[in-house]
């Protein structure tokens, strides 16, 4: 009993060769080389997030946009936040370990 399905699918002359290239490359059948390409999509799509978390992410941008204005963060310079940066920076190492191997990233 077989344990695979058979289809049929149009591709274009171009992709035709293209896929026919890459069997021969990589010495694979061209079955192996569109199961080798769905596997890829099906990776892609695990990994993107959902519709639902990037409209979370923009709204949590769009919050912290509007609280920073509010604050007076809204027209902060580059000098302004490498100071902060540089200031968070030092106040790390103060209570990070004394280790010679230690490095703050």
């Amino acid at each position: 009993m077989r344990n695979t399905k058979t289809i049929s699918i149009s591709l274009p002359p171009a992709q035709f060769k293209i896929a026919g290239r890459l069997a021969k490359k990589q010495s694979r059948t061209m079955s192996e080389i569109f199961r080798e390409g769905l596997r890829r999509l099906e990776q892609d799509e695990k990994r993107r997030p959902s519709q639902t978390a990037l409209r979370d992410f923009a709204v949590a941008g769009q919050l912290l946009r509007e609280d920073s204005r509010r604050s007076g963060l809204g027209k902060i310079t580059m000098r302004e936040i490498n100071a902060e940066v540089e200031a968070a920076r030092k106040e790390h190492r103060a209570k990070a370990p004394h280790d010679d191997n230690y490095t703050c990233k």
